[in-house]
């Protein structure tokens, strides 16, 4: 069985190549790594956990097109948030994004490893160009 790498490390503004790749491609699935609420300067986006969801989404977005794929080809996500107080407005910016084809998912609270940092959410998508 064969996998595929999709897009390139992240470089952060500081230089620092991040060890991961955005996606792979193997068995038919596209397995996403964690998107986080950042702009294209990896800076967090101001306005709290829905535009950060929103954000985040959107650069999901961005890795699975680079695949040929689009949320709608998502079969589970996991979620982190830093907060459960958050969870209620997570919950309206997901739907928002996802509509009436929201994947399975697993949610949890922990903390994240970038700093200010609110949401990260990890997909796995069926792979539309699998023969």
């Amino acid at each position: 069985m064969t996998v595929s790498r999709i897009g390139t490390q992240p470089v952060l503004p500081n230089g620092v190549t991040v060890p991961l790749i955005p996606a792979t491609r193997c068995a038919g699935l596209i397995f996403c790594s964690g998107a986080l609420g950042v702009d294209e300067n990896f800076k967090i986006v101001d306005g709290g956990i829905g535009a950060q969801t929103r954000q985040a989404i959107a650069n999901l977005e961005q890795v699975l097109a680079s695949a040929g794929a689009t949320l709608s080809d998502v079969a589970k996500t996991t979620v982190w948030l830093t907060d459960l107080a958050d969870f209620a407005e997570f919950n309206a910016a997901y739907a928002e994004a996802f509509g009436e084809g929201v994947p399975a998912r697993s949610t949890v609270t922990s903390a994240l490893a970038i700093p200010g940092a609110l949401v990260e959410i990890e997909a796995i998508a069926a792979d539309p160009n699998a023969g």
